[in-house]
């Protein structure tokens, strides 16, 4: 109730309002490994926002730490909305409330626009953006995972990474499903510092909606999947016979730094 409000609109949209903080705070990214980040409400990655296609997103956002900071949106939006320009900049201290129409459907991304841009992404102000098709989708099992690496010596070069920032989390904690449910995954790529991640399921096959913006696949039945910095899309699938089951980045570095978890699948 802090951080999200929303409001009928008429015609089945809503205003969806998110309070959203920049602040600088020190967070774990594996035991014991503690790292210097810039945040969105403390967290990285921050808030998972979500909406419905033709709903209106308003963002109240406040710059408490360090350094300007901004919020830039993937998706539609006017200039003034775009987060990217030094006259976009909010200064610490300051405030500045974002509003733009929830499209188009799709698996989306924010994070901070201010330069140097690869510093402020590093550090960790990015967070996925969802907005449902009004159709809908089957229910599934959802989870977001956002690929990313963090750079501990300040070298350019990481030497942690993980989805959702805890590098093998995953490893120590499988994540329960059941043989024969649909498991959706909202898979991003902020990653900085290297080209490319990906993702690798053990044991079974997915299929890719590559951006989310489509109701049909747009690969079949693949087990591995790159995406490029800012690039994004649902994976779907189904697991037949229990077991633990791996998932991980196919470059060898990324999953034994920490890019790696499991499958717990009960029958």
């Amino acid at each position: 109730s802090q951080v999200y409000k929303e409001t009928a609109l008429g015609g089945g949209r809503a205003l969806r309002e998110y309070w959203i903080t920049a602040v600088d705070r020190e967070i774990e990214i594996g035991p014991g490994i503690r790292f210097p980040a810039w945040t969105y409400n403390g967290q990285v990655p921050g808030p998972t926002l979500r909406a419905n296609e033709g709903d209106t997103i308003r963002i109240h956002f406040t710059n408490a730490g360090t350094k300007p900071h901004t919020m830039h949106f993937h998706g539609y939006h006017t200039e003034a909305m775009d987060g990217s320009l030094s006259e976009h900049f909010v200064r610490p201290g300051g405030t500045f409330t974002y509003e733009f129409p929830a499209e188009p459907f799709g698996l989306h991304l924010y994070h901070c626009h201010a330069t140097p841009l690869t510093q402020h992404i590093h550090k960790g102000l990015y967070g996925v953006f969802i907005i449902d098709p009004r159709p809908g989708r089957p229910p599934a099992r959802e989870l977001v995972m956002t690929m990313n690496g963090f750079d501990t010596n300040f070298d350019e070069d990481n030497e942690v990474y993980a989805v959702n920032t805890v590098g093998f989390y995953y490893n120590q904690h499988p994540i329960r499903v059941r043989v024969g449910e649909l498991v959706r995954i909202y898979l991003v790529n902020l990653t900085e510092f290297d080209l490319i991640n990906s993702f690798h399921l053990h044991a079974q096959f997915f299929d890719y909606y590559d951006h989310g913006t489509t109701l049909e696949p747009t690969s079949h039945r693949v087990d591995t999947i790159m995406q490029c910095q800012g690039q994004r899309g649902i994976l779907e699938f189904r697991y037949t016979m229990p077991g633990m089951y791996m998932f991980h980045a196919h470059q060898s570095e990324f999953s034994e730094l920490g890019w790696m978890g499991f499958f717990d699948v009960k029958a």
